[in-house]
């Protein structure tokens, strides 16, 4: 092992309030578990903790190629982390593509872990390196810690009996080890899972165990890194807690709300990424009542969803971008039908096929306006990996109680994300009021409405005495047969669109974090809000007066909005797409003067330079 620019010393503890690590390499090199482990063992330690998986969209890309890096970020505090964070004090590359893709990130000065048993003449030249990184002094600003970890995972396994392939595959828990010799952290986590994840191959769960070993006391006894460092655990309202993804905790608030509700939960959906994984872990939960169909296109899945509606259940289907679309048509039966029906949108970068693993608000409009004709629906967005729990209980909810369908917007970047999050008692969820009837009246029609929300009644078929038509064609406003008259389709389109409207008087105000009026008003939705928050935090604390209205509800607008927007000097409106929210707001308050700031790269924004960006805003005034 070499370490470049630092001289060998005794140890020192370093204590930090928060660190920025990433784990890079080839997609082969267990980058994602890697990081999962380490962020695991920080949360059960007691830090706030955030993450951000990143990698390619081909399934087994070129090795050692420059698209082919995967990596792992992970941010872990004693603070409030409200993102993966933005410059790295660490970054752990398994290869020279890794070191080059992602060196930019690194803040001078600060450390480098490679495994220079990668650093061949041919890795370097797929990494488009003309010279040896490692010896023509272009690092000379970072720390640089140079280990042979696939030598000496070689020689940790050599008496093991295994081949070279699941020789090499472990390397990364060297670097692993390593790592958790640098922050403080027990191994002990690691290893369990080992024990559990293999228990039917307890040679791999061993060989795993003395590699992860192996790079922690080797870390340890050369005392040639100068710094451990120590992250205190954070102060979190009490209470039981687990580390949780997007895509996890909208599996789960979708299990709360048919458990509240007293319906059986049906998932029809098509795989796609980055929404895939909703469907993994709802098909696990069969002894709940789930039932998952893995349908063969995105309009089988839809459509089976709408059948499973019509039959009484909480209906679901997931998607992404590309299958929004093609689900469009069926959307408009359900929205014709008036039975409730969630569709979640796990927004990717486009267009067509686009950037399947990278994140993106690309999807706002085609959730708004991607129908034919007059369609309506309730949208609404999860921001954060724990949150997407919330709002997908209220996405059930909102459905059930206004018996329209609601698109439920969260992305690639909060569904792969990770945090803690804080298990809620179901008893604590709020009521779900069904607008199942299971008895005739003598005055009973189909389209019978609440005076209220407008929303009808939903009758289950084999419901004596309830039986009614229902269909794509216009209906009929009382009876539910088809109609071609001229003023009861008017009136149908009003009753409908009047119907997500008054959804309005149901769901919360729009709230102004930090300063309900000032000199500048930042307006985000979705994913982007940890980058917000963090942003408008850091120069609010300088005394700016600096507000943060964050939208969850996008149809219908909170009640509110005008009033909020109205008491900022500037808007400016933050996007990962071309504008879609500012085209919306600027047709609907048309009165106001917005500022855009976009961003359409496959990642998410920079807290540093959202503050640059308002900073000059604000010094404008």
């Amino acid at each position: 092992m070499a370490v470049n620019n630092i001289e060998p010393n005794q140890t020192e503890v370093e204590s930090l309030s928060a660190v920025v690590i990433r784990f890079v390499g080839d997609s082969g090199d267990g980058m994602q578990l890697t990081g999962t482990q380490f962020t695991d063992t920080s949360a059960m330690f007691g830090n706030d903790v955030a993450t951000f998986p990143n990698y390619p969209a081909e399934i087994r890309a070129p090795q050692g190629s420059l698209y082919g890096v995967s990596g792992f970020q992970v941010h872990i505090g004693s603070i409030e982390i409200s993102t993966p964070g933005d410059d790295l004090d660490l970054l752990v590359a398994m290869n020279p593509a890794g070191l080059k893709t992602n060196l930019h990130a690194v803040k001078a000065g600060h450390t480098i872990i490679v495994d220079i048993d990668a650093f061949s003449k041919k890795n370097l030249q797929k990494a488009e390196y003309e010279s040896n990184p490692l010896e023509d002094g272009s690092l000379e600003n970072y720390r640089v810690i140079e280990v042979s970890m696939t030598s000496m995972t070689k020689e940790s396994l050599k008496d093991m009996g295994l081949d070279n392939k699941s020789i090499t595959r472990s390397k990364n828990m060297f670097a692993l080890g390593m790592v958790y010799w640098m922050y403080d952290r027990e191994m002990d986590h690691t290893l369990n899972f080992f024990n559990q994840k293999f228990k039917y191959k307890p040679e791999v769960a061993e060989a795993n165990a003395k590699v992860l070993k192996a790079g922690f006391f080797y870390a340890e006894t050369l005392e040639l890194i100068p710094n451990a460092y120590k992250i205190s655990p954070s102060e979190m309202q009490s209470g039981t807690y687990r580390i949780v993804n997007g895509n996890t905790a909208t599996a789960w608030g979708f299990l709360a709300a048919a458990e509240k509700s007293g319906l059986e939960l049906f998932l029809g959906s098509y795989p796609i990424t980055p929404a895939t994984d909703i469907l993994h872990e709802l098909v696990k939960h069969k002894n709940f009542g789930v039932k998952a169909f893995q349908a063969e296109d995105e309009i089988a899945g839809v459509t089976s969803a709408i059948g499973a509606s019509f039959a009484g259940d909480l209906a679901i289907t997931t998607t992404s971008g590309p299958g929004l679309a093609l689900k469009g048509e069926a959307i408009g039966l359900a929205l014709m039908t008036e039975l409730p029906l969630v569709i979640v949108n796990v927004q990717r970068g486009g267009p067509s096929t686009g950037l399947p693993t990278k994140t993106e608000q690309s999807d706002l409009l085609q959730a708004m306006y991607g129908r034919n004709g007059e369609s309506p629906v309730i949208v609404i967005a999860a921001s954060t990996p724990s949150d997407c729990f919330d709002y997908a209980y209220i996405a059930a909810k909102l459905t059930l109680e206004h018996m329209t369908p609601v698109i439920l917007l969260t992305d690639g970047y909060i569904a792969n994300g990770s945090e803690p999050w804080r298990i809620k008692s179901i008893n604590d969820m709020p009521e779900i009021k069904t607008k199942i009837i299971d008895e005739r009246s003598e005055t009973w029609h189909p389209y019978d409405r609440d005076n209220e929300t407008l929303s009808r009644n939903w009758a289950i078929p084999g419901s004596a005495g309830l039986e009614h038509r229902v269909g794509g064609l216009e209906k009929d406003k009382i009876t539910g047969n088809v109609s071609y008259i001229p003023d009861n389709h008017e009136y149908m389109t009003n009753i409908r669109a009047e119907k997500v409207k008054r959804v309005e008087n149901y769901i919360p105000d729009l709230q102004a974090e930090y300063n309900e009026e000032g000199d500048l008003l930042v307006i985000g939705w979705g994913g982007t809000y940890g980058s917000l928050h963090s942003a408008v935090r850091r120069l609010d604390s300088k005394g700016y007066k600096i507000g943060h209205a964050h939208f969850h509800y996008l149809n219908p607008f909170p009640k509110n909005t005008a009033e909020v927007l109205s008491k900022f000097k500037k808007i400016i409106i933050c996007e990962l797409n071309k504008g879609q929210l500012a085209t919306i707001l600027k047709g609907r308050f048309a009165e106001h003067e917005y500022i855009q700031y976009n961003k359409v790269m496959g990642l998410p924004f920079s807290v540093t330079d959202l503050t640059e960006k308002f900073k000059n805003l604000l010094k404008e005034n």
